[in-house]
């Protein structure tokens, strides 16, 4: 009986939820885990992120032709239909799926990882790594960072948006080369994506339209600022609301320079260290 990690990847989706799905995993030491990247290029780099073993199988249905009926599964994708689920939730002897919707529903057979849920089976907690929580100088006063991704090259179309204020640039990993060449030319500084880490704890105030960006630099004591990607989401407003995080909406220029003009005054929330109750949650389940 092995145990499997699913996480939806890709160059048009991010890493969002791989960089999540790494923290979990390195929260729970040495068990044997492997993760099932839907993208080959990020499995191969899976080892820099603290993940032993890494496995790209394309696309969620395949997972069976590498797990055995019986197996344990963590699951983050938002790709699989209900049916699909219950499917699993039948395959798999333990089945636990992380959530980012208010709305959703623990079902039958699953344990629940989730910001907005609570109740018996349900871990209710956001993944951060602890390393974000650590005391570091912050030596950047503004960085900027996209994402992981950007296919339709949306933040060359909205430089705008920042071009006055100067950030640092932090690259994402899904960039084409010309691209990167690019933005290395029309940024003065700028960070390589291996440089992620660095840039994230130093930063004072970040820009990002990354989700698990903004809470590993508000885990940090940043002041991160959310950045509403019409691609992306919307699933996380009102986790950020909760915690104090504002929020630039259709690429706003006059809004965001309001929020960073007034930012020193802005009610942000400190996250709280959930690594070891996550880590907690799913080694119970596993009954390991």
């Amino acid at each position: 009986m092995k145990i499997y990690y699913y996480v939806h990847t890709g160059h048009r989706i991010g890493l969002d939820r791989f960089r999540r799905a790494c923290t979990i995993i390195r929260s729970l030491g040495d068990i044997d885990i492997t993760l099932l990247c839907s993208d080959f290029r990020i499995a191969n780099e899976a080892r820099h992120f603290g993940v032993d073993k890494a496995v790209g199988i394309d696309v969620v249905r395949n997972i069976p032709q590498i797990a055995n009926h019986g197996d344990k599964l963590i699951f983050d994708s938002e790709e699989a239909n209900p049916i699909m689920l219950e499917d699993m939730r039948k395959y798999f002897s333990t089945f636990i799926r992380i959530s980012d919707k208010k709305d959703d529903v623990k079902a039958d057979g699953e344990f629940l990882i989730s910001p907005y849920l609570s109740g018996e089976g349900i871990c209710n907690a956001v993944a951060v790594d602890d390393k974000y929580f650590e005391n570091e100088e912050k030596t950047i006063e503004l960085s900027y960072f996209f994402g992981d991704d950007d296919y339709e090259k949306d933040l060359e179309k909205n430089l705008d948006l920042i071009k006055d204020l100067e950030p640092d640039l932090l690259l994402g990993f899904y960039y084409f080369l010309d691209y990167e060449d690019f933005l290395k030319e029309t940024f003065r500084n700028y960070h390589e994506f291996e440089e992620y880490d660095e840039v994230i704890k130093k930063s004072k105030i970040l820009i990002t339209a990354s989700p698990q960006a903004v809470l590993e630099s508000l885990a940090s004591g940043a002041k991160p600022i959310y950045l509403q990607r019409e691609d992306y989401t919307t699933d996380f407003l009102e986790l950020f609301e909760t915690l104090g995080v504002p929020t630039v909406k259709n690429y706003e220029k006059e809004q965001l320079i309001d929020i960073i003009s007034s930012i020193n005054n802005s009610d942000y929330s400190k996250m709280e260290q959930n690594g070891k109750k996550i880590a907690c949650f799913i080694k119970e389940n596993l009954t390991l």
